[in-house]
């Protein structure tokens, strides 16, 4: 991830910014053009020295990928020199940063730069300013386009020695408090490498370590077509297990007391699904209701891998059930010890919560157009919240980052908190989302952006048995879709279930995908609501008709009064086309919601996906 950073500045800094810049300043553009090949060199020095401590090379880093760099000066420096606002803005904010980079004062450097140059020091101090903003600026840049972190920053840096070192001399790098350039160049680099060796960087999590292993669950069907082993070896221990259970069942013949051991549900069984659904494993499945969700197509600009929140519910009306009753070992761990591991992790880290690990880890951010993260987050204890606020604040800056973090006992390890250091670039892309829970990452916005290579970099961030996806609608859309369509059959099958429940338990399976802003059925939902009204109109034929109400829901995308009265819109939409088709009109009722009552967070795409919904609701 190489970069000549002195050529990027040149770069940036072209005849037209150094003209306009002069002119600002009261200065010809040769003067500016000869402050500036001065002071980038010294400027580059003073981030190399830096970088070249553990706790210098992390601070520095936080502030190159903080919101307060801009990514895109390279580009705007014309608009912004254009104007005496814009260089003061500028210089403003490039010593600020400075300041933070360097640890003093950027008159330090301006006022030996002026003494070098003749060019009266108001004006070099602005120049420096600007440079380093500039420097900053092509340096995030450079790190976003590369997904490079911080252990890659040292290195990085100490390439450019060779471009800088004959533009250095003494009493340049004595302002910035580095002694003499033999002195500096015979060190910096020794330790710049040390510090690249020693900061840990994001490895895929093949060989994870012991307390993440703890915090993970392996899917059953993580390995596919391994061959069968002999499992004669495991009579012997289980033997040894059986025999301790008695010596504990003699021990303690009232049972455990209370709150002593915690205990974890095993792979496969547990049957919380990341959706804008709860899970059907059949059309007539007990109480309780899922999910059908109305999307605008302006949802669609992502791409996805299946992580569609608001369908994992319909897998189980598909058989998926099945399937998860298939083989329960992965690479010789099974996954029942996996769960055992992560309850006992939980259970050590809540005393006397018994199966106090029983919900996933969650983290949301949204980057904004500023490149300031808005975060929600939910982790199992105090230790872990302050641990991910103290990380934070180290790498992003206190104030340039918005944080809402819940505590829940009941939460499993975060899986994904010592992975933090590779996310946090992510964190300054403008406009990228992720949501991780518990091993499913999704990736929406600029992060599923295939040409930013966001997608590979996680999936070697994160590595087994994490499954990073993006979001994709249309996609969701298919898969809903298949599978309300098998589950259908069995309410039109002779004899079915009328109950209100169930009935509601499989309408929901279907995806009503509206177009932004409109409240018209789309003709892709044409032959499932006709489907659904067949089903409604069967059950009021035989005297059991299932009272709904047809609700409509949105996503907090615009005005919430807007939005209550659209989600009206589509609710009524969709009852009147039932009715038309054949549902009793006395069954339907139709409310609209607006954003009120989220089923995800509104922090993702498909998060705002599953909230912009239709819902089918039982009624006495």
């Amino acid at each position: 991830m190489s970069i000549n950073l002195i050529h990027a500045i040149q770069s940036a800094l072209t005849d037209e910014v150094v003209g306009q810049l002069g002119a600002r300043i009261g200065l010809p553009a040769e003067a500016a053009r000869s402050v500036m090949s001065t002071a980038a060199p010294a400027l580059l020095a003073g981030l190399m020295q830096k970088a070249a401590t553990l706790e210098g090379a992390r601070s520095l880093f936080a502030t190159v990928v903080s919101p307060d760099v801009n990514a895109r000066i390279a580009e705007q420096l014309p608009h912004l020199t254009g104007s005496t606002g814009g260089v003061s803005e500028l210089e403003g904010a490039g010593c600020g940063l400075l300041e933070r980079s360097l640890d003093r004062r950027a008159e330090s450097l301006s006022d030996e730069v002026a003494a070098q140059t003749g060019v009266p020091a108001h004006a070099t101090h602005a120049i420096t300013g600007i440079v380093g903003a500039t420097m900053l600026g092509v340096l995030k840049q450079h790190l976003l386009k590369s997904q490079g972190n911080v252990g890659q920053l040292p290195a990085l840096l100490s390439h450019q020695m060779p471009l800088i070192a004959p533009h250095l001399n003494d009493r340049l790098l004595a302002a910035l408090g580095l002694g003499s350039v033999g002195a500096f160049a015979g060190s910096v680099l020794a330790q710049l490498k040390a510090v690249s060796a020693h900061i840990e960087q994001p490895t895929p999590a093949a060989k994870p370590a012991p307390e993440v292993t703890a915090a993970v669950q392996v899917p059953a069907d993580a390995v596919v077509g391994e061959k069968r082993r002999s499992h004669a070896w495991l009579w012997w221990p289980l033997l040894a297990i059986i025999a301790a259970a008695m010596a504990l069942v003699y021990l303690f013949p009232s049972g455990f007391p209370r709150g002593q051991w915690g205990g974890g549900a095993a792979a496969g069984a547990d049957a919380e699904h990341r959706g804008a659904a709860q899970t059907a494993s059949a059309p007539v499945a007990a109480s309780g209701e899922l999910t059908a969700v109305a999307a605008s197509s302006d949802a669609a600009a992502s791409t996805a891998s299946g992580a569609v929140a608001a369908l994992d519910a319909a897998s189980s009306a598909a058989g998926a059930s099945a399937s998860a009753a298939g083989s329960a070992s992965t690479s010789g761990v099974s996954a029942a010890s996996a769960a055992s591991a992560t309850s006992a992790t939980s259970a050590a880290r809540q005393p006397g919560v018994a199966g106090a690990a029983t919900k996933e880890s969650q983290l949301a951010f949204t980057v904004g157009e500023s490149g300031k993260p808005t975060l929600t987050a939910t982790v199992g204890s105090e230790a872990e919240k302050t641990e991910l606020v103290d990380e934070l604040t180290k790498r992003l800056g206190q104030y340039n980052y918005a944080a809402n973090i819940a505590v829940d006992p009941a939460t499993k390890p975060a899986g994904w908190l010592p992975r933090l250091d590779g996310l946090v670039p992510l964190m300054s892309v403008p406009g990228a989302e992720l949501r991780v829970d518990g091993t499913h990452v999704e990736l929406s916005g600029a992060a599923a952006n295939a040409k930013l290579g966001w997608l590979n970099t996680l999936k070697s961030l994160f590595g087994a048995p994490y499954e990073i996806g993006t979001f994709d609608a249309d996609s969701a859309v298919q898969q809903a879709t298949a599978n309300f369509r098998s589950a259908i059959k069995a309410l039109l099958a002779p004899g079915a279930t009328c109950a209100a429940a169930d009935v509601a338990k499989v309408l929901n399976l279907q995806v009503i995908n509206f177009t932004s802003a409109s409240a018209h059925v789309p003709t892709s939902a044409a032959e499932d609501l006709n489907q659904s009204a067949r089903v409604l109109n069967a059950c009021a034929r035989n005297g059991r008709a299932a009272k709904l109400e047809v609700a409509g829901y949105s996503d907090n995308v615009g005005g919430e009064q807007a939005n209550l009265q659209l989600s009206k819109q589509r609710a009524e939409a969709v009852r009147t086309y039932l009715v038309k088709t054949g549902a009793p009109v006395d069954s339907l009722s139709a409310q609209g919601y607006g954003q009120a009552r989220p089923i995800q967070t509104n922090d993702t795409a498909s998060g705002r996906f599953a909230n912009r919904r239709i819902e089918f609701v039982t009624q006495q």
